[in-house]
């Protein structure tokens, strides 16, 4: 039987950082390349935001950009293959997983294979945003431009994002998700008292609950013209944040994602 005074704190980090648009989540997160090497999958064309850090951090981010539309719902379909650790080809046109189309043609591919990743990496998909409505539109790829999602579209969708969070969860390796936030009802059902900013990941319900699929979770956002980042449960009643660190990062003269490693 382990007992707690003979295990050791695992190196490991699975965190959620979320806030509105422009609010600095992107450059917040790309600055761990300081000391991370960065797989950085990029679902909606957001990287330019990293052309700001130092040369020599951007020399540490392999980026795979991913294309994603209704038509080809291909963000869903290659984070939820990748997620899992298996060694992948991904080709560089479609964003696809063994693309048959680029096979054929000789197509330039990343190699990428997350299993074999050490403590000195990090994976990063930008966003769950884009990866919620890939999810979607995979789920509804048949129906005309303006169905109304049923009750068992939502169920599959928080079916889907279960499984990709739970891969993440587990990760033998270091994990950052980018998306942005939600209003939801704090409580379920008639009796809910008040509303809550909460991580966009899925459906309403599922999204206040997914902060238990990450070690940390970091709000961002801008007050008094100054980008704020904040880590811990107290900083607001009606803001989702915390983990298991303990730190805080709105406390911080100069906040870094780093520091939640420390």
């Amino acid at each position: 039987m382990a007992k707690l005074s003979d295990m050791k704190a695992s190196p490991i980090k699975h965190i959620l950082v979320y806030g509105p648009p422009k609010a600095g989540k992107t450059e917040l997160v790309g600055k761990l390349a300081e000391k991370f090497n960065l797989k950085w999958f990029d679902l909606e064309k957001g990287v330019s935001t990293l052309f700001k850090l130092p040369q020599e951090w951007q020399e540490r981010i392999e980026v795979f950009q991913i294309p994603d539309t209704r038509g080809t719902p291909m963000a869903i379909e290659t984070c939820l293959k990748v997620i899992k650790g298996a060694p992948m080809k991904i080709c560089t046109l479609h964003g696809k997983v063994a693309c048959p189309l680029c096979a054929k043609a000789g197509a330039e591919t990343q190699e990428v294979e997350l299993a074999k990743l050490g403590p000195n990496d990090c994976v990063i998909f930008d966003s769950m945003t884009q990866l919620t409505n890939s999810a979607i539109a995979n789920i509804t790829r048949n129906q005309p431009d303006d169905y109304k999602l049923q009750r068992d579209d939502w169920g599959n969708l928080g079916k889907v994002m279960d499984t990709f969070l739970s891969y993440v969860q587990a990760a033998p390796f270091n994990v950052v998700v980018i998306t942005h936030e939600n209003m939801v009802d704090s409580v379920m059902g008639k009796d809910a008292g008040g509303q809550k900013v909460v991580p966009v990941a899925g459906t309403a319900n599922f999204s206040r609950n997914s902060a238990k699929y990450f070690d940390e979770v970091v709000y961002c956002e801008v007050k008094n013209k100054k980008h704020i980042f904040a880590s811990t449960t107290t900083y607001s009643n009606n803001i989702m944040t915390g983990g298991r660190s303990g730190f805080s990062l709105e406390k911080s003269l100069e906040p870094k994602l780093i520091d939640l490693w420390s």
